[in-house]
């Protein structure tokens, strides 16, 4: 059975319903490393050697934040920044990550609507998360169509839960 590494990226994670319900979901389940970057590293001293091992030893990686100014919370770029190093993730010898899934979960304020050509964000959050795909491109990732969770500033309860239900099931055939 494989393993898979979620790598949350929250600034804020005691105020977030979403992520909150969602990092609770996916922590009791088997084969599944819960990594809470801002938790683990609130002043971003990221522990690159840790890091680079979780990667190693897992086979999967979902990256799952909230939508911040058309990108991530910092500490997913810092994360970025500070592990994706040559010769780990890229160059002729950096091919650690070659072949495993990259799987995104997104959070986004605005519904669907909102990121359209009409919508008031006029580009669709797929176009705007390019910069991952290029990522999984340079270090020879699987890049999986990322799994957006909209409208979150107004979801209700029953949504929310069948929201979660969904990431679960994406998390568990990974």
């Amino acid at each position: 059975m494989s393993r898979t590494l979620v790598l949350t990226a929250h600034r804020s994670p005691d105020d977030s319903r979403i992520n909150k319900a969602l990092i609770a979901a996916l922590r009791p389940l088997p084969n599944v490393t819960v990594h809470e970057l801002m938790r683990t590293y609130p002043d971003y001293q990221i522990d690159v050697a840790r890091e680079q091992e979780l990667l190693q030893t897992h086979d999967a990686i979902v990256m799952l934040f909230p939508f911040y100014w058309y990108s991530s919370p910092a500490i997913l770029s810092e994360w970025q920044d500070a592990v994706l190093t040559y010769g780990f993730a890229y160059g002729s010898e950096g091919n650690k990550l070659h072949g495993k899934p990259l799987q995104l979960v997104v959070t986004t304020g605005g519904n669907a609507q909102a990121y359209s050509p009409e919508g008031y964000n006029r580009y669709p959050v797929a176009d705007l998360l390019r910069p991952f795909n290029a990522m999984a491109n340079l270090t020879g990732m699987d890049y999986l169509p990322p799994h957006l969770v909209q409208g979150v500033f107004d979801m209700s309860d029953e949504r929310l839960a069948q929201e979660v239900a969904g990431v679960v099931q994406l998390v568990q055939r990974l």
